[in-house]
């Protein structure tokens, strides 16, 4: 079953068709990553679905719903959670208010004044922060966070509002390699742990071919590959776009209709 189906997407800015009739689904407790170089469309597809964007074409149907325009509030108050490629958090406020304030917002209680913010919902705070590694320095200004624990920090944020399906812009972006990995494993085990689906980008090809389920490869606006790590990695195509010249891609383009 798919928690998200993508349908002749398009979008353009001007004369350019950043996004061009792509299809691609996203099944429950899939771990979907969606790569290509830049400017093939990735971001873009990622803020239509968000609700950032609205499409000029297309449907996004999740659990069923278009949501294709719909606000982004509304889209993250039915279950899209998002990450983003730089992180950002409240820099004034601890590790742990920031949760807080997460957990606030998805209880829907952000302008109930009757109750100071600092009690609310501590426990579940520090129990996600606990998960993420990052219990330790609850009580330190997010500001001064590594940026590693940054990234921690932003997980922890985005699971606060319990999604049904993640959206996460190349989650270890200006990382180290070994922080890379140990990132995405703690993503990978906790969304398995609660059976939500990921949709992610990401430039690393070694976190990428090592813990997607799926890879959906985009390059100029439109989908040329779709399969598991080891047909993507054997596809001419792909090959083509990312180490080679690109003409097999030029024809392919000048074929379609």
């Amino acid at each position: 079953m798919s928690v998200l189906a993508v349908a002749d997407l398009a979008k353009s800015f001007g004369g350019v068709r950043a996004v061009d009739g792509v299809s691609f689904t996203v099944g429950e407790g899939e771990f979907l990553a969606l790569i290509g170089p830049n400017g093939a469309g990735k971001s873009t597809c990622f803020n239509m679905i968000n609700g950032q964007l609205r499409p000029d074409a297309g449907r996004i149907l999740f659990a069923g719903r278009d949501i294709a325009g719909m606000p982004s509030r509304d889209v993250w108050r039915l279950g899209v959670g998002r990450t983003f490629q730089i992180a950002a958090t409240f820099g004034s406020m601890t590790v742990a208010e920031n949760v807080q304030m997460a957990l606030i917002s998805h209880a829907g209680e952000t302008f109930r004044g009757w109750r100071p913010a600092a009690r609310r919902h501590r426990a579940r705070s520090l129990a996600l922060l606990a998960e993420v590694g990052m219990q330790e320095a609850a009580e330190r200004a997010s500001r001064e966070l590594a940026y590693g624990d940054v990234k921690r920090l932003e997980f922890a944020v985005a699971l606060a509002s319990e999604p049904r399906l993640l959206l996460m812009d190349e989650p270890t972006a200006g990382m180290a390699p070994r922080e890379r990995t140990e990132l995405i494993a703690l993503v990978k085990r906790l969304v398995v742990e609660r059976g939500i689906s990921v949709l992610f980008t990401e430039h690393s090809m070694d976190v990428v071919f090592a813990f997607a389920d799926r890879i959906v490869v985009l390059a100029r606006g439109r989908l040329i590959a779709d399969g598991d790590a080891a047909s993507v990695r054997a596809n001419e195509t792909v090959q083509q776009v990312y180490f080679g010249t690109g003409r097999a891609f030029e024809r392919r383009r000048e074929r379609a209709p």
